[in-house]
């Protein structure tokens, strides 16, 4: 079994989340690609002492990059939307 502090990688800030996380009771994180949605369901679940209501997944293929002669791939990713209960409520410290 993995550690629940493996599966969770960090959160995400972005304009949509933010917006998501205020309209929707929704939070944007970024999970390991190995996980699937009843082990991220657990781990925020058991670090956040909060209740999740649903977890959905999207796989985030890496990009092909060049620079100059050299050509590089950016790593897959994983993103998790979770919807929490009503009632719940989950802050990260945003910004510095």
């Amino acid at each position: 079994m993995k550690s629940v502090y493996t599966i969770i990688k960090k959160p995400l800030f972005t304009e949509k989340g933010s917006h998501l996380k205020e309209s929707e009771n929704k939070i944007l994180v970024e999970v390991s690609t190995d996980a699937n949605k009843l082990e991220i369901k657990k781990a925020i679940e058991e670090i956040f002492k909060v209740k999740v209501e649903k977890v959905a997944t999207v796989a985030v293929h890496g990009k092909w990059k060049k620079l100059g002669r050299s050509i590089g791939k950016r790593p897959d990713r994983k993103k998790a939307l979770i919807t929490l209960r009503k009632g719940e409520k989950l802050d990260f410290i945003e910004g510095v």
